[in-house]
């Protein structure tokens, strides 16, 4: 089974609103909820699965309901960091009865543009290798300051990658790597693929991301959101 496990347990205190970012409407909509639909509409997504920020699990079952949302099995409760929320999603998953072979991507539920072609290759990559982050190749300079107002140092551009979501592993190894951090101590990574990085021994393939696939955190995000869902490629280009 293919199961999308998204993770929607944080307040989103960043985008400075009275509702968290993930409940926010575009075009009528939650951005969680079109953030679903792209594994609802997905023929390959078995089931999808809620990590919920705590008190918002009836609103989001009510427009699962009101959206159909016929997919959404689970919804488990959000944790004090991304890391958490992730924890208790995939022992969510592993207490509900789902196998140690089924896949799992996870997803931010701020992403509402993710494509179909993004899944399929999450799916397709994990089956193979066991082991799939999506990334986008750097295009910026980049420089490094320890204070964020100076810098004296670049880092060069071409082996970094800036990764988004979905990130998919069996089960059992995201599980496994979560018990290992557990005895290494390590409590707040950032993201499943650094966490995969800080605990060691795997090697993660590459997915190519699009950068319409973008993370709404600020404002700006969601001007660039609303922009986006209305812009349709010109007919000309290749």
């Amino acid at each position: 089974m293919n199961i999308a496990l998204i993770i929607a347990g944080g307040s989103g205190n960043r985008m400075g609103q009275d509702i968290p970012k993930q409940f926010m409407h575009v075009d009528n909509c939650p951005i969680i909820i079109h953030t679903m639909l792209c594994f609802e509409r997905h023929p390959d997504i078995q089931a999808i699965a809620v990590v919920c920020l705590n008190g918002w699990e009836t609103v989001l079952q009510s427009y699962a309901n009101q959206f159909r949302v016929t997919k959404l099995k689970w919804i488990f409760p959000g944790g004090q960091s991304g890391m958490e929320s992730i924890h208790n999603g995939i022992y969510g998953l592993k207490d509900a009865g789902c196998k140690d072979e089924d896949l799992v991507l996870i997803h931010d539920s701020v992403r509402p543009l993710l494509s179909q072609d993004i899944i399929s290759s999450n799916i397709a990559t994990c089956k193979a290798y066991g082991y799939a982050v999506t990334g986008i190749r750097c295009r910026e300079a980049i420089l490094e300051s320890e204070d964020g107002f100076t810098t004296t140092t670049s880092i060069p551009r071409d082996k970094l990658i800036r990764t988004q979501t979905p990130q998919t592993f069996r089960l059992k190894n995201i599980i496994a790597v979560h018990e290992e951090a557990r005895i290494k101590g390590i409590k707040d990574s950032v993201a499943s693929c650094t966490l995969v990085a800080e605990v060691g021994g795997r090697e993660m393939h590459l997915v190519p991301g699009e950068e319409k696939n973008i993370k709404i955190t600020t404002v700006e995000d969601l001007e660039m959101l609303k922009a986006l869902m209305h812009t349709q490629k010109e007919g000309w280009l290749k």
